[in-house]
Formats: structure tokens, sequence, C-alpha cells
């Protein structure tokens, strides 16, 4: 795992511009605590960042195919699962390694495959290939968008990087935000292309983007597609276990230390369970796999219900933990150190972005730093309930006939932080407009029923957008801690497969994710197994909330704020006492405080 960053322009000579360079790439250190390194060209500047997890000492980078006079010059985030694979292949085509790393694998495959590599790798990835001879710069997202990749025009050309803060170190681009930016930003829609950031672009999942003298081309090299399915039950949970059989045990690979992401639900365990399984066979029956989950202190005696959590997690995790025979760890928070200032800046510096879940988002950070003391790497059971249909609007009728975005139904459209209507933004109509766009992207079946024709946009506007932002959630707290998360969940063939499986298979035993439940019998204790869909946790602590109903207070207090904040919706929150506000409303509050530490953090010119 790593950080990228770079550009090209076919007006300057980047040979003089070493500093620019220097300063993008320092830009993400955090993603790349280990090692850095820029290459210079007369037309391209590349930098990069390393966390050393594969190959530590083969594996530096701006990796090139030779010392002198380099044809292609890589920056390359991410992991390549079937690298092993890919370097007997390349080998038996002629090229000739010189590391153990899955760079070079990609490296060499771009030689060999140009901008078709894309559709022989297997992974997390985001990447950039310089091609000198060419004069040809080419960029690559994985198929399901786990790594993140942004790009800017500049003068003649381009630059790129995995975190937006890493292009504002270029002096042609600046932080500006317009109301496009807003409409982005707070609609909960997570669109990918246009950002919260002016002039910024997010490269989609599945794509990729070749620059050269004749311009920017882009193009989609994966994308979800209907297929007929022809599996009966029976072989359909085999096919599945062994698809996340596989996913499990190619994550597992490092030269660091690895754990699990275990919070006691259904994904998370069977996931652990596999990979327990798989380090026991590679190093015999005494090896355990070291296994986290997250608890707040007032958990125990304060845990009260809502939408989205059915249960106190911890216990659940060490009944697993203990199930499965994993060196199980909790990490307790106190509810009152996730009001620490400097905290919630560093997850609002990290994300970029002044939308986030507040302490959910903080206490990640914070648990992934208890973490790294230990591990390098941690694998996380993300995606499992997009894949299998987990949430509650796979099953609910009011969200199924809705004509809009089901989560906004589940979760509160209050939940995002309202804005001044003076802005007009006209949401409503943004939304509307924006719904009918992804449900045209859906792709369908001749001769489906309505309920599976539902189904199928259902599980598409989860995988190809919700989905987004818990993934971004997840790298960007992640990297800030120099922790590389994997998530097995995402591996593309077994998104394909069960995106085409009849929501009757994937309902029949009357529950969410039945394929998984079935395909984990024996692998979690039978309270996991039949335990309900429960979402990442939050605290109760009445201190929590009379804290951030002051930290709300004062940020309310900046001209700016509440130039952009709809005071009016926020008053009630603030007047309710703590031991009463609501989730929802708590979350309002919580993105009024983080928009006051982007704004002061980035100093964006607000052009609305």
């Amino acid at each position: 795992m790593c950080g990228i960053t770079g550009w090209v322009s076919f007006h300057q000579d980047a040979r003089t511009m070493a500093p620019v360079i220097e300063a993008m790439t320092a830009a993400l250190t955090p993603r790349g605590p280990d090692a850095g390194g820029v290459w210079l060209g007369e037309r391209a500047a590349i930098g990069h960042r390393r966390l050393a997890v594969i190959d530590l000492d083969g594996g530096t980078q701006p990796m090139t195919d030779r010392p002198d006079e380099p044809a292609h010059v890589l920056s390359y985030s991410g992991e390549v699962y079937n690298h092993h694979e890919l370097r007997a292949e390349l080998r038996a085509r002629g090229h000739v390694f010189r590391t153990r790393s899955d760079t070079e694998v990609v490296l060499r495959a771009y030689a060999e495959w140009g901008e078709d590599v894309a559709d022989h790798l297997t992974g997390m990835f985001a990447f950039a290939v310089w091609d000198e001879p060419a004069q040809r710069l080419l960029l690559v997202r994985d198929r399901l968008g786990v790594k993140p990749l942004f790009w800017a025009a500049v003068d003649g050309g381009l630059a790129f990087a995995s975190e937006p803060k890493a292009l504002f170190a270029h002096p042609a681009l600046r932080p500006r935000v317009d109301a496009d930016g807003l409409r982005e930003a707070y609609s909960l829609l997570f669109n990918t292309g246009p950002t919260v950031w002016s002039g910024v672009r997010e490269t989609a999942p599945g794509s990729l983007l070749v620059l050269d003298r004749d311009g920017i081309r882009e193009r989609r090299y994966w994308q979800l597609e209907a297929a007929d399915h022809t599996d009966d039950r029976d072989t359909t949970v085999e096919r599945v276990r062994d698809l996340v059989g596989a996913a499990a045990r190619s994550r597992l690979e490092a030269d660091v230390p690895v754990c699990s992401l275990l919070s006691g639900g259904l994904d998370s365990t069977v996931l652990t369970a596999l990979l327990a399984g798989e380090l026991r066979r590679r190093e015999g029956p005494e090896a355990r796999i070291r296994s986290y989950a997250v608890d707040y202190s007032d958990q125990a005696e304060r845990f009260t219900g809502d939408v989205l959590r059915t249960g106190h997690d911890a216990p659940y995790a060490a009944e697993a933990g203990a199930f499965i025979g994993t060196e199980h760890h909790t990490v307790v928070l106190d509810p009152r150190a996730l009001l620490d200032p400097e905290h919630r800046k560093a997850v609002v510096v990290a994300r970029d972005s002044p939308i986030g879940v507040g302490d959910m988002d903080t206490s990640l950070y914070l648990l992934f730093g208890q973490i790294r003391a230990h591990s390098t790497v941690a694998l996380s059971g993300e995606a499992a309930d997009e894949v299998f249909g987990g949430y509650p609007w796979f099953h609910q009728p009011k969200a199924l006939a809705a004509d809009t975005f089901p989560w906004l139904l589940v979760t509160g459209d209050e939940a995002a932080m309202p804005l001044n209507p003076e802005l007009g933004l006209r949401m409503a109509e943004f939304r509307a407009d924006t719904y009918r766009t992804a449900l045209a992207a859906v792709p369908h079946l001749d001769g489906e029923t309505p309920a599976e024709h539902r189904q199928r946009e259902m599980q598409h506007l989860s995988l190809t957008r919700w989905l987004r932002q818990l993934l971004h959630r997840k790298d960007r707290l992640s990297m800030a801690r120099g922790l590389e998360v994997r998530v097995p969940y995402c591996d593309h063939r077994l998104v394909e497969y069960a995106f085409n499986v009849p929501w009757a298979l994937k309902s029949f035993d009357g529950r969410e994710k039945s394929l998984l439940r079935a395909a984990g019998t024996g692998l979690a204790p039978e309270s996991v197994l039949y335990r309900p869909k429960n979402h990442y946790p939050a605290t109760h602590h009445p201190d929590y909330n009379r804290g951030l109903q002051d930290l709300t207070r004062d940020a309310l207090a900046t001209e700016q704020v509440r130039a952009l904040a709809d005071e009016t919706h926020l008053k009630p929150c603030l007047d309710t006492p703590p031991d009463r506000l609501e989730w929802g409303h708590r979350l309002r509050l919580e993105r009024v405080v983080d928009l006051a530490l982007w704004l002061d953090h980035h100093q964006p010119e607000l052009a609305l």
C-alpha cells in the first residue's frame, strides 16, 4: 500500500520543478511512512510514498524498467494478488525480474500488454505508468474502487494523486469549492467523477485514463454485467464458499504482521475463520491470527438500539474469537476522547472532505492507530452486505417501493448537515436527476420479474455507490495511520458471481445474507451466524453528546460555517437534552463541526 502522485505537461520541462514533485509526494507521507522517491523526466514528474508490505528490500518506487534511460516508469499503490501466476506467465514470455515485488509484475505486465494490463490483474490498486517512448501517461484504478485515484488538468497535461491534498501542492491547483461541489458532498449519492473540489476528478472504479499529445481519453475496462444463473442452491452455496475462501487466502500474503478486524458479525467472523484456518495450514496447528474489535467504555451499560444497530458487538466478537481460536483484542475507547480536537482534525485532514460520520470516523482512526502498533496489514469484512444483500433496504417494502436512493430512507435524509436554503442548491432536483441516471446504468436480463428487477437495482446501487463511501472511509483512515486494510469480499470474481444469483437464492432462509450464512456454517458460532445485521458501533454517552453540542456552537460562531449551514434545522438539535439526542440528529452536529475543521485546514475559495 502506498501513495502515488505526479504530473505530465507537454508545455513545461518537469526537470526544472523538482521542489514541486517533492512537495506533492511529501503530502502523502502518512500513506507511505517507510520510504519515498521521485523520478523526473522532461515531460513527466512521478512521486511515490511507500508502505512496505511485500519484498521489503526490492519494491522501491518509482520503479523503472531499466536503470539507464528507462522506457517505463511506474508509481503503484495496492496489492495484486495473482502476481505469482503473472510472474510465471511473463517469464515464459521472456521478461526478466529483478525483485520479488508485485510492483515489478505490474511494470512488466504493462510492457507486455500496454493499457490492457488491468484486464490481467486481480486485486486492489491504483497506479500510473509513464511511457517515455510513446510520451503517454496511463492511470488505472481497480474494479471496485478500493484504492483511490484523483486527477486535475494542469497546463498542457494533468496532475494525479492518491488524495486531493497532494494535488494542491502543485502551483497550478488550488482548493476551490463551488455549488456543484457542495451538491456532490452533501447529497449522499456517492458519485464518482466530480468531487467536492472544483476541477478535481476521481477516476471511476474499473476505469483507466490515457493522456498523450492528442488529449485525454477515459474508458471502463470492467463493469457489472447481467448473466443467467444456472447453479442450484447447493452448488451456489459451494461456489460462494470457494470464492470467499480463495479471496481470503490470497489476501493473507505479506512480509509484515497481518491481523483481522473481528466485529462479531457474520461477515468478519466467516472471514477471520477462513484466515485462521489458512494460517494454521501454512504455519502449523499452533498458529493464531490476531483479531481486533472496537468498543466504548460506556457501551455495556448505555447501549441503546437504533435503525442501524441492533446489539452490543464486543461480547459477540469475543465469543467468535474464542470459537475460531484467535489472539483476540478489544480496543476500548473513552467516548470523551472522541471529542479531542486534534483527533477530529486528523480525521478531516485524512478525508479531504467535510462529509463523514463523526465519532464512528474518529473511533476507527483511533482503532487503526492501536492496531498499527502490532500489525501493518488488516483484513476487513467490508462489502459483504452489498454482495449478499445485508442492508435493511433490501428487505423493507418502503425502501423497495421508493423512487430514490434507498439509504436516504433508512438512515434518514436529515443525516447530512442541512445546508442554507439561500445557497439555492436545488438538492431535491439533483437527487432525482442522479437517481434516474443511476438506474439507467443497471444491467438487466430479459424476462426478469418485477421483484428480481428491483433487487438487481438495489444491489447495483449498493455496489456502485453506497460501497464507495465505505471504501473511501476505510482507505483514508487506515492509510492515515500507515495501515493497509484488505477487503476480500471486494474480489471481483465473487462480486460478479453473487450479482447474478437470483434474489430467491440470496434470501432462501428468509433472512439477510442467506448464501454467506450457509457458506459459513461451521466457521462461526450459532449466535453469530443468526445474529441480525449490526452497523459499526457509536457511543451513547451523554457526555459525548453534550461535548458535541458545545463544539457545534463554537463552529457556528464562524462566519463561513453560518453562511453554509441551516441554523433553523440545527437549533432543535442543540436544544435537545444530551441524553435524548437521536443518532441521526447528532450526525447533523458532527458534520457542522467537521465543516468548520475542513474550512480552517484547507482555506478553500468558496465560489457559490
